[in-house]
């Protein structure tokens, strides 16, 4: 199982939170796409024994100290990789959105950044934006559970 989390804001008890329900999934790896904000609130996301990818938000201060606590996890927008077999389009800001599911490359595209909850299937390829993590904007906290050999979702309130 992996986690799909964005725009946790440095909302700690948000953050911990999601951590929990990490642990209680049995989830192996964390995505996390952006908007920490400051360096303090990536360390619970390092502690656990899961793996776990992040992508530079547009809020994200202190890039140095943040990449520094994560061991170069943390990537700038937009990043391709390839997990489990599984090719992979991650971003903050949906700026490449449409070209990633325009060209059918992708597996999954996980973006962050308009704190709107989006899972939907184009072809191929499936998009998630796990929504806002923090609450802050919408009063609703939420990521997404996902099971990369199905595509099966679920959205978890926080």
């Amino acid at each position: 199982m992996w986690m799909v989390i964005s725009d946790s804001h440095d909302n700690m008890e948000k953050i911990n939170k999601a951590m929990e329900i990490a642990k209680d999934h049995n989830v192996s790896m964390i995505f996390h796409m952006g908007d920490f904000v400051s360096p303090f609130a990536i360390l619970p996301f390092l502690k656990e024994e899961m793996k776990f990818i992040g992508i530079f938000g547009n809020n994200d201060g202190d890039r140095l100290l943040l990449q520094k606590r994560a061991n170069g996890k943390i990537m700038r927008s937009p990043h391709w990789l390839d997990v489990e077999g599984k090719h992979m389009y991650l971003m903050h800001e949906p700026q490449a959105l449409y070209s990633g599911i325009k060209s059918q490359l992708y597996d999954f595209i996980f973006f962050g950044h308009t704190h709107r909850l989006t899972i939907k299937q184009y072809g191929k390829t499936l998009v998630i934006n796990p929504g806002e993590s923090c609450g802050y904007l919408t009063g609703k906290a939420t990521c997404v559970l996902l099971d990369p050999k199905t595509s099966e979702t679920r959205v978890i309130e926080l």
